[in-house]
C-alpha cells in the first residue's frame, strides 16, 4: 500500500468554488484535498481518485458549506488608541471639525500610533487582526498612515509584517504617507509629499512594501499630489491603489486606472467617465460599506454602471479607528448587502475573487487545482446565510496555505 500522497481532505461538505463566471461554482457532496498549501482536489467526493484514507494523511468527515479564504483588501488595521469617545461625541451633535479643534480626529489616533512601540502596536493590533481571520479572513491588507513620518510608516509597516507571521496568514502591506498632513508639515502638503517620495525607496528596499496608495480628496492630496507618488511608485515597480471618490468627485477613478491601478476604494462619487477608464484597465472598485454605514452615507457607488461596464467589485472592511471601527469580513459582506443592495454571491465574490484581484493575487480567492489551499469551512446549509446573519460565528474552521488558524 503506498503512502497518502495528500496533507489533508475534507469530504461530505458542498464547495462553493467560485471558479465560473456566474454562480457559486457548487458541488454537493464535495471533496477538498490539498498538500504543500495547494489544492490538489476540489470536486465531487465521487470523483476521487481512490478511497480518501488512501488519499490523505488527515481526513475530515463533516456537512455544511466550503468556500475560498475570505480577502481583506483594505484595512487600517494598525493603529494605537481607539475614537469610541469622539464616537460618542458625534452622536451628540459634535461635528467633526469641532473633534479635530480639540485635538482629535486622525491627529488623535497619529499622536498614539507614534507614542506606541513596536511591541505595543502589536499588543493592540493582535486582536483585531484575530478577529478577522476568525470571520473567515486568510489574505489581509494592512496600511500604514498613521506615522506620517519616516520612522512611524516604517514601524507600522514592520508591526504589519510580524502579525501576518504570528497568525500564519497573508499580510500585504500598503504604503499610505500620503494619508493626512501631520503637523510638521502644516500648510506645505507639496513639502510633505516631497519627504513621503523620499521616504518610500528606502522602505521599499527593506522589503516592506507591497502597493503604494494615497487619499485623493479635497481635504486629503490633490490629483497631482497624488499623480507624484504614483510616479515615484511605479519608478520602483510598485502596484498602486487609490482611496478615490469617496466625498466629492476628483476623478480618482480615472486617476488609478491611468496607472493600472490595482483598485479605487470607496468610489461613491465616481463618474461614469471613470467607471470606463477603469473597465478598461481592469480596476477594481472596492466597496466599503462599513465607512457608508457609520458616516451615515447616503450618496452610492456607481454600482449598475460598474455592473454594465464589466467592473469588478471587492468588498472589504476598512478597519480603521475612525470611521469604520469593522472587525468582522462577513458583516462587511452583510452591509454590502443590505446597502448597495449585492446579491450574496456578488458579496461572496467580492470578498473572494475580486478582493484577491484588487491585491495582485491572482492564486486565491477560489477552489480550483493549483490554488492555494485558503478556504473556509462553514456551519451553514447554504452560502447566502453568509450575507443573511446579523452577527454570530459561522466560521467553523479556518485554513490558511492547508493549515488550521482559527
Amino acid at each position: 500500500m503506498t503512502e497518502p500522497q495528500w496533507d489533508g481532505l475534507i469530504v461530505g461538505a458542498h464547495l462553493a468554488t467560485l471558479d465560473a463566471a456566474q454562480g457559486y461554482g457548487a458541488i454537493e457532496d464535495g471533496a477538498l484535498g490539498w498538500r504543500d498549501g495547494r489544492i490538489e482536489y476540489a470536486g465531487p467526493r465521487a470523483g476521487l481518485p481512490g478511497p480518501p484514507e488512501r488519499l490523505a494523511r488527515e481526513v475530515i468527515e463533516t456537512d455544511g458549506w466550503i468556500t475560498p479564504g475570505l480577502v481583506d483588501c483594505h484595512t487600517h488595521l494598525v493603529f494605537a488608541g481607539d475614537r469610541a469617545r469622539e464616537f460618542e461625541l458625534r452622536l451628540q451633535g459634535a461635528t467633526y471639525e469641532e473633534i479635530a479643534r480639540a485635538g482629535g480626529g486622525i491627529a488623535s489616533t497619529v499622536r498614539a500610533t507614534r507614542e506606541a512601540s513596536d511591541d505595543e502596536l502589536i499588543r493592540q493590533s493582535l486582536p483585531r487582526a484575530q478577529a478577522l481571520v476568525a470571520s473567515g479572513v486568510t489574505t489581509l491588507e494592512i496600511k500604514s498612515g498613521y506615522g506620517l513620518d519616516f520612522d512611524n510608516e516604517r514601524k507600522m509597516l514592520r508591526v504589519a509584517r510580524r502579525l501576518g507571521e504570528q497568525l500564519g496568514v497573508t499580510v500585504r502591506t500598503t504604503y499610505l504617507a500620503a494619508h493626512a498632513l501631520p503637523p510638521e508639515f502644516a500648510g506645505n502638503a507639496d513639502g510633505y509629499i516631497d519627504a513621503a517620495i523620499d521616504w518610500l525607496p528606502r522602505l521599499h528596499a527593506e522589503g516592506l512594501v507591497d502597493a503604494v496608495d494615497a487619499f485623493c480628496e479635497g481635504i486629503g492630496f490633490s490629483p497631482e499630489q497624488t499623480r507624484r507618488m504614483f510616479e515615484a511608485a511605479r519608478a520602483l515597480g510598485l502596484p498602486v491603489k487609490l482611496h478615490a471618490d469617496q466625498l466629492s468627485d476628483l476623478g480618482g477613478g480615472a486617476l488609478a486606472a491611468a496607472f493600472d491601478g490595482l483598485s479605487a476604494d470607496h468610489v461613491e462619487h465616481t463618474s461614469l467617465d471613470s467607471v470606463r477608464a477603469m473597465a478598461e484597465r481592469g480596476t477594481v472598485a472596492v466597496l466599503l460599506p462599513g465607512a457608508f454605514h457609520v458616516l451615515r452615507e447616503t450618496k452610492l457607488p456607481p454600482l449598475e454602471a460598474f455592473r454594465e461596464h464589466g467592473v469588478a467589485m471587492a468588498v472589504a472592511t476598512d478597519c480603521n479607528p475612525g470611521t469604520s471601527p469593522l472587525l468582522s469580513m462577513r458583516q462587511a459582506m452583510q452591509l454590502a448587502s443590505t446597502h448597495f443592495k449585492l446579491t450574496p454571491e456578488e458579496a461572496l465574490r467580492g470578498a473572494t475573487v475580486h478582493a484577491a484581484r484588487a491585491l495582485g493575487l491572482g492564486d486565491r480567492g477560489v477552489l480550483r487545482v493549483g490554488a492555494r489551499a485558503d478556504f473556509v469551512h462553514w456551519a451553514v446549509r447554504h452560502p447566502s446565510e453568509l450575507c443573511y446573519w446579523l452577527g454570530g460565528h459561522l466560521a467553523h474552521r479556518v485554513f490558511a496555505s492547508g493549515r488550521q488558524v482559527a
